[in-house]
């Protein structure tokens, strides 16, 4: 897996039909080595490591199968992610730092402005390393879900019965 990807994800176009990929899925989900279940329906197949080997990193992988209409062929698209809880907190996370460093640096750079002293833009640099500390944490979790994203990449694989690209 690529560093600095912040959602590693493949392309693949398969001579099968939608319908052909999704009961492949679900049969391989039935009997699978990787301690993996999931769901796969119409167009849409979503696959998580099991609740016992799960842990706070895990990720998850979402696959969107469409059908092309020049040809016969059907368009894979998987997104290798966190878990819902995980990407929450993180945008959550984001959204908050950014908010408080517009209003911080609104507040900051009126009052220099206006010839006053402005103290309040020594935060900033505080805002920035923490937005840093949060990027960090994230590749850190990433590389601790990294054994089950591969395991995930090669289960798709053998229940497509198709070599996907590189992640």
């Amino acid at each position: 897996m690529a560093s600095f990807r912040v959602r590693p994800k493949f392309e693949v176009t398969s001579a099968l039909s939608v319908e052909e990929i999704i009961q492949l899925v679900k049969d391989k989900l039935q009997d699978n080595t990787y301690n993996l279940h999931g769901q796969a329906m119409q167009d849409h197949i979503t696959i998580r490591v099991n609740r016992d080997h799960r842990h706070y990193w895990s990720p998850q992988l979402s696959v969107l199968l469409q059908e092309s209409h020049e040809d016969s062929k059907t368009i894979i698209t998987g997104v290798y992610g966190p878990m819902p809880n995980v990407w929450t907190l993180f945008a959550v996370s984001y959204l908050m730092l950014s908010v408080m460093f517009t209003f911080i640096s609104i507040v900051g750079f009126s009052q220099q402005a206006l010839k006053q002293d402005a103290p309040i833009l020594y935060v900033l640099p505080f805002l920035v390393v923490a937005a840093a500390a949060l990027y960090l944490t994230s590749q850190m979790g990433q590389k601790l879900g990294a054994a089950q994203t591969y395991a995930m990449h090669y289960f798709f694989q053998e229940a497509l019965g198709e070599t996907l690209p590189e992640i």
